[in-house]
């Protein structure tokens, strides 16, 4: 049984998560939400020079290196962290063999804002379906992760065109003044330029790229001739997915198009956190935790070792 239930009604989507996913998981944590998203509750207050002592973690390397003298910053920290979902509810989303996209991302949405307004931080979200057309402001509470749920089950009907995130990562860009914990969750089924506001958002903020995705968007199995439709556009082709060549076609063109996500995230300088609908919701985001750690740990490793 997957984590994410079949029931579109927001309240019992939320209880469901709140008992099967969000409780164990808070357990898992034990409390360390707060060190995995560490840079999300610190506000950038000032530069001075190294002294002995300083957490090497902290020098910045950029005005050391232009000033030749080692810097480290210094942060005034902030007991809540706000965190913002950009959510991208084009048509494609609505894709899944038996389970949606749209499903899983909800489930992700609900677990992540549920866990974070528990311990009295704050979580707002910017919807686009063809366009952006709903901004709620980061709030905390219940209730405020309940109205987020209802509106992305009420979403407006997308529009036949292509997506263009882009749109989503601009408004975000205007829309998100103060340094936060931003979670962008897609598909990124789009057209070409979402990566440059990408980038620009990272550098202002802390971003995690949740790519939701479904296993046929990867293989198609053997099913004969069969209609594949544009989710975007509506445009329909058939196929022979009996056919080894054009299946093996396929899976070459699925695999380049992951290996290129991969490179325009790490060059925008986000982590990516992946969601699928053929695994349980709870393993990606405890396995993206433990990865995240671990990179923690090697970087501050590296910085002692460059120190």
């Amino acid at each position: 049984m997957r984590d994410s239930p079949s029931s579109p009604d927001p309240e019992r989507v939320l209880r469901h998560l709140e008992w099967t996913v969000v409780r164990r998981l808070d357990g898992l944590l034990q409390g360390d939400y707060r060190t995995l998203f560490r840079g999300a509750g610190l506000d950038l207050a000032d530069l001075r020079e190294y002294q002995a002592g300083d957490d090497v973690r902290r020098i910045d390397w950029n005005a050391t290196a232009r000033l030749q003298t080692p810097f480290v910053r210094e942060y005034q920290e902030d007991r809540e962290i706000a965190a913002w979902f950009l959510l991208d509810l084009s048509r494609s989303i609505d894709f899944g063999a038996g389970v949606e996209k749209h499903g899983i991302a909800t489930g992700f949405v609900t677990v992540l804002a549920r866990l974070l307004t528990r311990h009295g931080n704050r979580v707002g979200a910017l919807l686009y379906g063809h366009r952006v057309d709903t901004m709620l402001p980061a709030r905390s509470g219940r209730s405020h992760v309940l109205h987020l749920l209802h509106r992305m089950a009420q979403r407006a009907e997308a529009s036949a065109q292509p997506t263009r995130l882009a749109e989503l990562l601009g408004a975000a860009l205007g829309a998100v003044r103060r340094r936060s914990l931003v979670f962008v969750v897609s598909d990124f089924i789009s057209e070409p330029g979402w990566q440059k506001p990408l980038a620009q958002l990272a550098r202002r903020h802390e971003v995690v790229a949740v790519r939701v995705s479904d296993p046929l968007e990867r293989e198609l199995p053997d099913l004969g001739i069969v209609a594949l439709q544009d989710a975007e556009t509506g445009e329909q082709l058939f196929v022979d997915t009996h056919d080894a060549a054009f299946r093996r076609r396929f899976s070459a063109e699925a695999t380049r198009r992951e290996a290129e996500l991969r490179r325009s995230f790490a060059q925008a300088g986000v982590e990516a956190l992946e969601l699928s609908t053929g695994e349980p919701l709870l393993d990606a985001i405890v396995r993206f935790a433990g990865e995240r750690k671990r990179r923690q740990r090697r970087n501050a490793s590296h910085d002692l070792s460059h120190a």
